[in-house]
């Protein structure tokens, strides 16, 4: 494969290789942005942001620096309250997971604390790397919109897209390459010859999942408020109440509108999706570890995990070329066209490139010492299983997207049945968007179910782990569509602000539109991979508290098991609530400013020659003050109530709350962000014209912006604005991040009255320590 090498250091030629190799391309694409200028004013340095005058583009440095700035505040802001987080429950992770059994050990619990603050502040830097090129971008994105005919349309589209490349080939990089490196360092000390070593090791590791997917709950949570609180309060007080387009420059809420669009977008999905890689790669290797086959075949096949993933920073890398190069973007119809076929041949790559690198690694057949028969035999895997596996999730992940893509985009008859439930009002639009929501949630759990019966017949929890990681294997390009949405946005938003001709809006509302179904699929790629995550998660937890040589059965009608199933289900809603009562709050303090501004600034919302400048400062001010404040109580509802059910109700309490979120969450996240994906896309789908309603008279007359009709669509799209960029989102963290406290902490657990808790609740299982 390599030469004369060996197996060891092919693997880790590849791992290391593939994060070198994206790195720098990152960095390539970063460079091939800069290329366009953003400076056009052709004034002085000291004047351009204060000249006042009709030339566009001295308006555009102003947005420009006012997102930018706007965006590294709140992050700064946020991520020192993270800071903050982060050296405290540092201290209770080392306190926890030194306490093995009866003894201390606090080599353990120092490698797990460091692996959890290294996973964290990882996290803390994607997030950040992904918001720095979105605002690098958005207004190099409006320029290239200005050039004319087909030129226009490739170079906007190739600066989104390539501003998305460049925070998903970093993170990718960054998140194995780190990874590894904590593996090699942490072997030198605990070594991985025997099975009690590399679960040991594999175990200290699971901190680094931890860090990522706990930083990226408030990265979630809080970028999320901040954005939709923006968001709804610039729409009702801009088109509802004012009756102004989106995005005009009269509106005070505007700039924190776009800020948003950064913070929560893209540096909270970026987290986000960092979490979950970080986390089923964990997931992956502690269930690894119990397989003396795979243990004893050697640090090539225990690292098959991280080589799925490099190879999918490679195969990401060479079809991105595709949508850039060979087959560009030229009109608007060839914008979602491109995108799909991006996603597609990247899976399709990816599915022949895994086959080689499995059937040279994995043994043909092996065990796992807690994936045993009804005779308590150990039943017999096989490399192909786990590659069918690695197929599954894959193909189970572009199914779901496209499935989303169906329930949320106005080119099929849900969305554009929501639109003309308008004609009635906005009550209506609710109704239909709810529905919509409830039934779209149907097939995707059809095939995350499907994906998991097989994965398990197949591999047992092992194989639930590399369906997980099939299904994030073209993350690089799911990050690259991700973040390309938020930039075309910020494109058009600043577009309107500076008031360039209409066909430069044209061409970023259109570019915009389809970003907002990719994303669409983007969430349905985050929740179906959280979903498989979170399960294999489970898996790692329940391996971990049965201990060496041994396995438990977890009954689900034993009562601390069965209360804590009802717990789990709850806890979804619990989050839900607290999440959009934040925005609610938010949204009205923002619309009340922004009332009062249009009140107290003479001639702002009449648009009189000489007008004050709207105090774009304070809006964001609100932003980011409910926002960090807001995010802390979800952020605590999630992680303290995995640990606060296993050190008081023990081990079979946890597992009935791991399984109850799951299975609650799941639903509820593939629910409520297609409902607000399909609100968002109703709402545009009458602002394009192309909804009618019959008059008295038998004609018909086109419905479009500022109509009764446009309210009810703008009404249903800021009620689902929170539900898809704040809580739908968030709930893929709280299924991974309730999982992964449990695994870390399940020694811990297990210690407590040998896994009954404090309050020493009998168990059918008593752990043997």
């Amino acid at each position: 494969f390599f030469g004369a090498m060996s197996s060891a250091d092919e693997a880790t030629l590849l791992i290391v290789g593939s994060s070198v190799i994206g790195l720098i391309f990152g960095a390539f694409q970063y460079f091939k942005i800069s290329q366009i200028a953003v400076d056009h004013t052709g004034t002085s340095e000291t004047s351009r942001l204060t000249e006042d005058n009709k030339n566009p583009y001295v308006t555009l440095l102003k947005c420009y620096h006012a997102i930018s700035k706007g965006a590294q505040a709140f992050l700064f802001a946020e991520y020192s309250l993270c800071s903050i987080f982060i050296v405290l429950f540092s201290c209770i992770v080392f306190g926890l997971t030194s306490k093995v059994g009866d003894h201390y050990k606090f080599d353990i619990g120092g490698l797990t604390t460091a692996s959890f603050a290294v996973g964290a502040f990882t996290s803390l830097a994607a997030g950040y790397i992904g918001m720095y090129v979105a605002t690098f971008a958005n207004a190099r994105c409006t320029i290239a919109a200005s050039q004319t005919g087909a030129t226009g349309w490739t170079e906007a589209f190739n600066v989104a897209f390539r501003a998305g490349g460049v925070m998903g080939f970093v993170l990718c990089s960054l998140a194995i390459a780190i990874l590894y490196g904590l593996l090699v360092l942490f072997e030198s000390y605990l070594g991985s010859k025997t099975t009690g070593e590399a679960k040991e090791l594999f175990e200290c590791i699971a901190g680094y999942g931890l860090g990522g997917s706990s930083m990226a709950l408030f990265g979630r949570v809080g970028g999320g408020i901040y954005t939709k609180a923006a968001d709804v309060g610039a729409d009702l007080a801009g088109k509802v109440v004012a009756g102004i387009p989106e995005d005009d420059p009269r509106n005070p809420a505007t700039i924190a509108d776009n800020v948003g669009d950064n913070v929560g977008d893209v540096a909270g999905m970026g987290a986000d999706l960092f979490g979950s890689l970080a986390e089923a790669s964990c997931a992956a290797l502690v269930i690894s570890s119990q397989s003396h086959h795979l243990v004893q075949q050697g640090w090539a096949c225990l690292m098959v995990p991280l080589s799925i993933s490099a190879l999918g920073i490679l195969v990401c890398l060479v079809c991105s070329f595709l949508a850039t190069d060979i087959y560009p973007v030229k009109k608007e119809e060839d914008v979602e066209t491109v995108l799909k076929v991006q996603l597609f041949s990247t899976a399709l790559v990816m599915s022949a490139v895994c086959y080689p690198v499995m059937q040279y690694w994995l043994p043909h057949s092996f065990s796992f010492e807690t994936y045993v028969d009804a005779k308590g035999q150990p039943i017999e895997c096989y490399w192909w299983g786990a590659y069918a596996c690695v197929l599954a999730g894959l193909w189970a992940g572009c199914l779901i997207g496209f499935i989303t893509e169906y329930y949320t985009s106005h080119s099929y008859t849900p969305v554009r049945e929501v639109a003309q439930s308008c004609e009635t009002g906005a009550a209506t639009n609710i109704i239909y968007g709810l529905a919509l929501g409830m039934k779209s949630a149907i097939l995707p759990i059809l095939l995350i179910a499907a994906t998991v019966f097989m994965s398990f017949e197949l591999v047992g929890m092992y194989g639930v782990a590399m369906a997980a990681l099939g299904m994030l294997g073209t993350l690089a390009t799911c990050l690259s569509i991700d973040v390309y949405g938020p930039v075309c946005d910020n494109a058009g938003g600043i577009a309107e602000m500076s008031e360039f001709e209409s066909d430069v809006r044209d061409k970023t509302d259109a570019l915009d539109a389809a970003g907002n179904t990719t994303a669409a699929i983007g969430k349905g790629f985050a929740i179906g991979s959280a979903a498989l995550v979170s399960l294999a998660l489970f898996g790692g937890f329940i391996s971990r508290v049965a201990g060496e040589g041994h396995q438990i059965t977890i009954n689900i009608l034993r009562p601390s098991t069965f209360a804590f199933l009802f717990i789990g289900a709850m806890l979804p809603y619990w989050f839900t609530a607290l999440c959009m009562k934040s925005v609610g709050t938010a949204a009205m303090a923002m619309v009340k400013e922004v009332e009062r501004q249009f009140r107290e600034i003479p001639g702002l919302l009449e648009g009189l020659p000489g007008h004050g400048e709207p105090d774009h400062a304070r809006c964001i001010e609100i932003s980011t003050t409910a926002s960090l404040r807001e995010m802390v109580l979800p952020g605590l509802l999630v992680i303290f109530s995995p640990i606060t059910t296993g050190a008081f109700f023990g081990i079979e309490a946890t597992c009935g709350l791991l399984v109850g979120g799951l299975t609650s969450g799941v639903q509820l996240a593939i629910s409520q962000a297609n409902t607000g994906g399909a609100w968002d896309n109703a709402k545009k789908y009458v602002e394009k014209g192309c909804v009618k309603i019959q008059l008295s008279n038998g004609e018909y007359q086109v419905q479009g912006k500022g109509t009764d009709l446009h309210k009810a669509a703008v009404c249903g799209d800021t009620v689902g604005d929170p539900l898809k960029d704040t809580s739908g989102p968030a709930l893929n963290i709280l299924m991974k991040l309730m999982a992964i406290i449990s695994l870390v902490h399940a020694d811990f657990f297990a210690s407590i009255n040998r896994g009954q808790g404090l309050l020493n609740i009998p168990s059918a299982f008593l752990r043997k320590l």
